[in-house]
């Protein structure tokens, strides 16, 4: 399964600042210490400049990843006309069959996060929620086989300006 471009803007700015702190202020850090390592002498016992490498390395790679990342990413705002139904970016309470009720946010796959109950819109309750509105019943397939979510309220999060 693709994983869609879409993210808040909430998500976008996240990525952005996470990508400015590693190429600003991590990086430096980790080549200056490597270089003072370095500067030690025998390179192939040293435990600081073996770990500083690595951790460039690692630096680099998620640079490279964010840099691409956000060039594809399609933010998604608010708009009014999504009111009433769930869209990209809702807050979504549902209830199974046995009465428990459930709140989920549909993100995007790069800011997707279990334990805020946030759910990629590439899942299959997201999908089965999209489009949806206040009262309708989505049948869900789940490892464990086929549920039946009602949906009890949606909202979103308004842009604040």
């Amino acid at each position: 399964m693709a994983k869609s471009n879409y993210i808040t803007r909430a998500g976008w700015n996240a990525l952005d600042q996470e990508l400015k702190y590693l190429w600003k202020e991590e990086r430096p850090k980790v080549t200056q210490a490597v270089s003072d390592a370095a500067a030690l002498g025998d390179r192939s016992e040293n435990a600081e400049y073996i770990y500083g490498k690595r951790r460039l390395r690692e630096i680099d790679r998620r640079v490279r990843f964010l840099m691409k990342r956000l060039e594809v990413l399609q933010i998604v705002d608010y708009h009014p006309r999504q009111e009433g139904k769930v869209f990209f970016g809702a807050w979504v309470e549902v209830e199974n069959d046995e009465g428990e009720c459930k709140q989920y946010r549909i993100v995007g796959g790069d800011e997707f996060d279990p334990g805020k109950n946030w759910i990629s819109v590439d899942s299959p309750v997201a999908r089965a929620l999209i489009g949806k509105q206040i009262d309708d019943e989505v049948k869900v397939h789940t490892p464990s086989g086929l549920a039946s979510l009602y949906i009890n309220r949606i909202w979103y999060e308004k842009p604040t300006e």
